[in-house]
């Protein structure tokens, strides 16, 4: 994964709360192949009108903020179930960043497993950036080194955990982030042989 330090791009806003994995990507399309890309089934069915087509003033669907990189949202992003569909989903579409003041647990470790920084500020910010995007804001600085965003005049923190950044900030998912303590797996290893060699003796196959 890329890692991720610092973004200043376009915002998109997305002033609904609860928008849940269920919204994210429908399941009806989550037995396609990752390889053909999910970007196209993001918000898919809330998006589209009764017809079907894309409706214009769904914010995604704004040509103004075609190719945005950062998606401001409201409170309880990504809830409901443990699909990673829909980070897949956001990240096909481009997305590097969500701003929100809470996410779901599990879409949180999913996001930043895809190199997706959820980035959860207080709630009267979000609400601010949303207004200033809404005043015709368009782009927005997100740096996961001083955990602060900067929107036009508004600056605020956002939290994430400290293991998600570390693993954000070196492009890493889990086993990248295992690997980075195997010096300290090898000497826990060689300690605990010497403090306990019948807990590494090698099993020998009987011969009966």
């Amino acid at each position: 994964m890329r890692p991720f330090t610092r973004l200043t791009a376009l915002a998109c806003p997305l002033p609904f709360m609860g928008v849940d994995t269920d919204q994210l990507i429908p399941a009806r399309f989550m037995s396609r192949p990752r390889s053909e890309g999910y970007g196209d089934f993001l918000l898919y069915d809330r998006r589209r009108d009764d017809a079907g087509d894309l409706d214009p003033a769904f914010p995604i669907n704004d040509p103004d903020r075609a190719g945005a990189e950062i998606l401001v949202a409201q409170r309880n992003f990504g809830g409901g179930s443990s699909r990673e569909a829909a980070v897949y989903a956001l990240v096909d579409a481009g997305f590097r960043t969500v701003i929100a003041p809470t996410f779901g647990d599990i879409f949180a470790n999913n996001a930043v497993n895809n190199g997706l920084l959820p980035a959860r500020v207080p709630e009267a910010d979000g609400e601010a950036i949303l207004a200033a995007i809404a005043g015709g804001l368009r782009e927005i600085t997100v740096d996961l080194e001083t955990q602060e965003i900067t929107a036009g005049e508004i600056r605020t923190s956002f939290e994430i955990d400290p293991i998600s950044r570390k693993k954000l900030l070196n492009g890493w998912d889990d086993l990248d982030l295992t690997q980075s303590y195997a010096d300290d797996i090898a000497g826990f290893a060689k300690a605990d042989a010497a403090r306990r060699p019948f807990a590494h003796l090698v099993n020998i196959p009987r011969s009966d």
